[in-house]
């Protein structure tokens, strides 16, 4: 089938397991390698529409958290919304696509997926052992009672338990909070900068490029591969195998 992907993560998954990818987003940028010449028809909220028609796809791959509603308002197209919003979605909405797409090599995504979902995990173990780290911007010196992951400055925005990126966090030993919005508005002022680790996402937003800034808050604070924890294809699923605890 040849499938136009506006999923950055589908994307680099469908590719790596052979799927005949016609047309991507300017934001599918994995694997480099392979997606020069897969032609980018948009975004993940705007398409050029002449361009996917002029690809003649059978299939367009959206995903309810990422794209735009009216791209499933086409009918000259068929189309296929995945939702996943922790690790036992993802391995649904793989096995999902694997039926859809025929690709044996889904099928083996999804069992791995499978064997993550029902590992054990423990505690985080330790400064030195950070998962994800790309580096620190200030080590704790003592105790750790709260993780909050900021995704966003200007207001502060971090991410709660009950999203893909927290079940990615509780399965390498990172609890954070869960908030009443998956995204919600964080005031820094309510918590204790002794006890409590800013993990700074390097996506969306780019707090490796403020780091001078960041240096100048009173938490202990470390950068963090933003696309381990919320590429929920094979990106999310390499880091989980070779940063899960047991």
């Amino acid at each position: 089938m040849r499938v136009i992907s506006l999923v950055p993560s589908w994307t680099e998954t469908l590719v790596r397991c052979g799927v005949d990818v016609v047309g991507r987003t300017r934001y599918c940028i994995h694997p480099t390698d392979q997606l020069a010449s897969i032609p980018i028809v948009g975004g993940t909220k705007d398409w050029d529409w002449p361009a996917i028609k002029a690809l003649q796809p059978d299939l367009i791959l959206l995903d309810r958290e990422e794209n735009a509603r009216f791209m499933t308002e086409q009918t000259d197209f068929a189309w296929h919304a995945t939702h996943v919003k922790s690790i036992a979605d993802v391995t649904k909405e793989t096995r999902r696509l694997a039926g859809l797409l025929k690709s044996p090599h889904l099928d083996e995504l999804a069992d791995r997926w499978a064997r993550i979902a029902s590992a054990p995990t423990a505690a985080w173990a330790s400064v030195q052992r950070l998962p994800g780290l790309i580096e620190w911007g200030r080590k704790p010196t003592g105790p750790i009672d709260t993780i909050l992951y900021v995704i966003w400055q200007g207001p502060w925005k971090a991410v709660s338990r009950d999203t893909f990126i927290g079940s990615i966090l509780s399965a390498v030993g990172l609890e954070i909070p869960t908030f009443e919005e998956a995204y919600p508005t964080i005031n820094l002022d309510s918590y204790d900068p002794a006890t409590t680790l800013l993990l700074f996402a390097s996506e969306p937003y780019p707090f490796l490029e403020k780091k001078a800034i960041l240096a100048d808050l009173p938490f202990p604070h470390a950068f963090v591969d933003g696309e381990a924890f919320c590429w929920y294809g094979i990106r999310a699923l390499e880091f989980l195998e070779a940063n899960q605890l047991t």
